[in-house]
């Protein structure tokens, strides 16, 4: 008589195999690097502010899906001069009112339909083709991959500093590869921060966050660079009040 077998472990196991197996190819490209503009911080000190290049002078417009009820970010580049497209179909409004604040009752994903709709289609009807360089701040809940792998290249490159919050990291496939592979084109990291809202997963001994924000900056900007080796940055902050979670040492170069 055959034993039955319990499948669900096992196809976790593989799950988490495939997983990091898919990270290791794309971790040497995502360590962060050093460059001339040192990292300043936008935003409250807490969830909802973080760390970009100090190279905003010139930076026309912010873009910033996933609003939820706080606004902090999008009002400090606001009080800098810049216009500020915000969208969410969850909320009514942000959570600050500024004459520079452009508002969406819009979900960001891979289709315009319903109350979803693409970047391109949202840039559309917001900017001027002659609009010069954005900034990009992306927490849209898993969203992100589908979204930014429905973006234009010409669109993607007209942000100078991109700051997203990828989710399902420990769950790794080839379209989110895709996402990555399609920023770093143009673009280079220079900072990672784990969210603490949540507990890694471990795979074997290896903790891998589940989420975790980005900071990338267009290479056009970059006069010269080196690799990053220590975390966390003095300026990163905690998310939440759980524990404390440093970033695992096999996402950066070490000395």
């Amino acid at each position: 008589m055959r034993h039955k077998i319990n499948s669900l472990p096992f196809i976790k196991r593989l799950r988490n195999s495939i997983s990091f197996y898919l990270l290791k190819r794309i971790l040497p490209v995502l360590h962060p690097i050093t460059t001339d503009s040192p990292l300043i911080r936008i935003g409250p000190q807490g969830d909802g502010g973080y760390l970009v290049p100090d190279d905003l002078e010139g930076i026309q417009a912010c873009f910033s899906p996933g609003v939820s009820s706080i606004s902090g970010f999008e009002l400090e580049c606001a009080n800098r001069g810049m216009d500020v497209f915000l969208a969410d179909a969850s909320v009514e409004s942000p959570e600050h009112e500024h004459p520079r604040f452009h508002f969406v009752k819009n979900f960001i994903g891979d289709a315009t339909r319903g109350n979803f709709i693409t970047m391109d289609d949202w840039m559309h009807e917001s900017i001027d083709e002659e609009t010069g360089d954005l900034i990009l701040q992306m927490d849209i809940e898993g969203w992100e991959y589908k979204a930014l792998n429905a973006i234009s290249e010409k669109n993607m490159n007209k942000f100078r500093i991109i700051i997203i919050e990828f989710h399902g990291l420990d769950y790794l496939l080839g379209y989110k590869i895709n996402t990555f592979r399609r920023i770093l084109k143009n673009h280079s990291c220079v900072h990672i921060h784990p969210n603490n809202c949540s507990e890694p997963t471990m795979i074997g001994d290896v903790p891998i966050p589940r989420m975790m924000e980005f900071t990338f900056y267009r290479n056009d900007r970059i006069k010269s660079k080196k690799y990053q080796s220590t975390f966390p940055h003095s300026l990163d902050r905690d998310c939440t009040s759980n524990p404390t979670f440093i970033l695992p040492e096999y996402w950066y170069r070490k000395p």
